[in-house]
This record gives structure tokens, sequence and C-alpha cells, in this order.
């Protein structure tokens, strides 16, 4: 097993991480930038390095992490996800270094984040995959005629592309030549190619992920599915595991595609496998070669720590259990508490935290780097704290998800707490019927109050006190 392992990331991953780290007995490195100094993950390592000013590059430099871990004595990384996570370069000179990368060999990476060339592996393997152009387009002019064979709308997207950035959804021809150009330049940019392809929209479907694990010794067993329907502009907002619309025979006919899709690229470590389904149709979308930041509802469910796993398959284990060992239990529900207005079309709110209580009791988890004091940065994303619900039934998983939000204390910054409090209330997701499209159609949702607790309000009429008084 390692001795020493670095985490080239940072907040409430890497912290996950470091505390996996510490029940392994592995010694834990975190690396900063300057607006991470005072960061939980930098608090909470064994170690921590300074990787410099810029708020961004110290985590992107690929070469000085690894010449970073190999100064300070590490035998393995962990990429957390984003970032470089799926870097095939930087895998590489893991490799080179002696330097174990806990995730996927680069080749593996470099397969999967060329979407179009995924996507006709899968068709090869006998996988079903969403119709559209299983290879890049040079031009606007051959996207509009592949379009109009595929039939509007159509979805254009980045081959290399990944988090739900790069993609657009084009209704017509016009605007299809209206996207193009930003749908290029955001590929380039963002993921270093300029390369995009196309793929038919599958109206008001179920977005949902099978979790896999493979190790080394032809092991590969999934961990059941996450549904990531609700989502908005592609971007993932809340989601549950198991999704409690599957029957059990489509649940067992998701487990053996992902395992499937996972042996023909040849597969190793945790990764997921994402589908479509739409009135009983089961579509290929992609494959992440990373851990996800939902990962945790697959957790509460089966029982599994799969960063746990990652490390002990990247140190050349085999997998702790096998595929009949896997059993679910109840419904687990993550919620994404970002710092942002979602009534007020999304905006971030950054700044510092006056207040952070994180509620508990039975089947409640946070995972999370903010405490009160911390300054919420707008480096890096809106993502304060990951808060995960579990209950024995949905019902149950649905109350106690309302109650720990509501008990939940976190002043400072706006969050989309409230909105995930409408979400629970609304009789279509209490159903357990829901896809893509129910944040558009539900606009009502917006209109959610925003609660004050009897301590906010002392809080602000002692404010408006000394302010008056001149204090």
């Amino acid at each position: 097993m390692f001795r020493k392992l670095l985490i080239a990331n940072r907040g409430e991953i890497a912290v996950r991480i470091e505390r996996a780290c510490a029940e392994m007995g592995i010694r834990s490195v975190a690396v900063y930038t300057e607006p991470d100094r005072f960061a939980l993950h930098v608090k909470r390592a064994d170690e921590a390095y300074f990787i410099g000013d810029d708020p961004l590059d110290g985590y992107l430099d690929a070469r000085r992490l690894v010449d970073l871990a190999r100064e300070t004595g590490c035998d393995a990384i962990h990429p957390g996800y984003g970032f470089i996570a799926e870097n095939a370069t930087f895998a590489d000179l893991c490799a080179d270094a002696g330097i174990a990368f806990i995730g996927p060999h680069a080749r593996v990476i470099e397969q999967l984040n060329n979407k179009p060339g995924t996507r006709r592996r899968m068709r090869e393997a006998g996988i079903p995959v969403i119709p559209g152009v299983s290879s890049d387009i040079d031009n606007c002019e051959a996207a509009l005629q592949q379009a109009e064979q595929l039939g509007y709308p159509v979805m254009l997207k980045a081959a290399n592309g990944a988090g739900g950035r790069g993609i657009r959804r084009c209704e017509s021809p016009e605007q299809l030549q209206a996207a193009w150009e930003r749908v290029v330049n955001e590929a380039s940019t963002r993921f270093g190619s300029a390369k995009v392809y196309l793929e038919r929209c599958i109206h008001c479907a179920q977005h949902v992920e099978v979790q896999i694990l493979a190790d080394s010794h032809a092991g590969t067993i999934h961990l059941f599915e996450r549904d990531c329907s609700i989502q908005r502009h592609n971007r993932k907002l809340l989601e549950v595991a198991p999704c409690p619309h599957l029957t059990p025979e489509q649940r067992a006919y998701l487990g053996r595609l992902a395992v499937r899709a996972a042996q023909v690229v040849g597969y190793e470590n945790a990764g997921t496998v994402e589908f479509l389904i739409r009135d009983n149709e089961i579509y290929f979308m992609e494959m992440n070669p990373r851990i996800q930041v939902e990962h945790t509802v697959s957790e509460a469910i089966t029982g599994v720590d799969i960063v746990r796993e990652q490390i002990r398959i990247a140190a050349g284990l085999k997998l702790a259990f096998r595929q009949e060992d896997i059993r679910h239990h109840g419904y687990a529900i993550q919620f994404r508490i970002n710092a942002e207005d979602p009534r007020n079309d999304f905006l971030p709110s950054f700044g510092r935290i006056t207040r952070y209580y994180a509620p508990g009791g039975p089947g409640v988890r946070t995972d999370t780097a903010i405490y009160t004091g911390y300054r919420f940065p707008p480096h890096f994303g809106v993502l304060c704290l990951k808060l995960i619900v579990w209950g024995m039934t949905w019902e149950e998983a649905l109350n106690r998800g309302t109650r720990s939000l509501n008990d939940m204390r976190l002043q400072g910054v706006k969050t989309n707490a409230g909105l995930f409090e409408a979400i629970l209330a609304q009789p279509s997701f209490r159903s357990g019927i829901f896809d893509t499209s129910f944040i558009a159609t539900h606009p009502e949702l917006m209109n959610y109050s925003v609660k004050r607790h009897p301590e906010e309000v002392a809080l602000v009429i002692a404010a408006a006190i000394a302010a008056h008084a001149g204090l």
C-alpha cells in the first residue's frame, strides 16, 4: 500500500480524499494557491505546499505537481475531479516518474476524451448509442447537412468536452449556425481541441449514470445507478440513488451495459457510464474516467467507500467485493449547495461565510471545505458543500432532506438551498417521476420564499439598532 499521497485538487474533494488516506494509514499532501492559503483542505492535510499566487495555474501545472510529489516522497497522486483529472498527459507524467496515478491509464483517458471515437467503440460492442455523427465535423456546412439528416433539435458538442460544458441545443439551422463559432471556440479554449460533433436531442429523458469499479485483475463491478436529471443548462443540481422510476429488470440491464462499456475500453479504477432513458429506450451518452461529484449517493446505498477502492486498485490490489456482494439499500439524495442566487438567474454569490452549521442526525452527511469565517473565493466555482441524506424509503429520504435543509445554517453568501426545499415539495418530484426538463417546466420553483430563522432575525434587528444608534 502507498505510504504518501499527493492530492492534486482542492476544496471538498481534497478533504474527502484526506479522510480516506487517514483511515488507510497514508500520509496526505495538499497543494494550494494564494486564495486557498487558509482553506480547510490545507489545514486538514498532513503536509501542505504552496504552488503559486495565480488561483488556477498551480492546480493545472501537471509537471510541477508530479515534480512536487517526487520531491516530497509521494508514491501516488489522486487528481480528484475537474482541473487535470482527465488529462492523459498528467497520467503519463505520473507513470514516467514512477508515481501511481489514482485513475485509469493514460491511453484509456485519451480514448474516452474522444467522444465520437468512444461512440463508435460502444456501437461496435452492441451498446445502444444516442443517434448522431460518430466522427468530428470540420465546418458549419457539414454540420448543417448532418443535422438535416438527424432531424432537429440536435446537440452540438465539443468532442473532448466534460462537465456539461461545450454543449448547445439547436432547434433549427439558424440556431446551429449561430452556435457553431461559440461551441468551437469554447471547445478550443476550455478543452484544448476545436473538434465538435452532433447528436440527436433526446427530449424529456432521464439522465442516469452507473458507477463502476474495475481492477487490474479482470474484475469489473457496478454500484448501481444514480439519477442526475435535475439539472439546469446541462449542470447537475441534485442526484438520487437508486433511480426511483426504474424496474428491477431495467436496473440489471443498465448494470450489465455499464460493465460491458468499461470492459470494451479496458477500464481500471472508478468511472461512470452515463445514459439517457426515454420511453424505455436506453442510450449510451459518455463515460467519465474519474470519480464524480455525486459518488456520495452510491456510497450511501451500497456502503462501499469508492475513494478507498480507488486507492486500493491503483496499488494493484483486487477489488474488495464481487458483484454478488453488492446490494443497494434505501434511497439517497445529494444536494449541491452552491453560492448562487437561483432567483437572480443563478448569479454567483461570493464572500465571507459568517456562520456555518452543518445538519446532522441519522442518515445525514455533509462533504465540504467551508467553515465559519472562511472567505469563499470567486476563482474556482460555486460549490459550497454537498448535503447527502439517506432513508430506508423514498418518502423517508425526501422528508429527511427537507428537515436537513431546514436545519442547515449557511450565512454570508446566498445559496440555492431554498430551491431544493421547493423541489422536494413538488408533487411530481415526490412521485419519483422526473426528467431533464423538470427545472425548465416548473418555473414556479423560482418563487420560493427565503426562510428567516429566529436567530437570523435577531441578528438583523440587532444590526439595525446598532446602525440607528451610531454604534
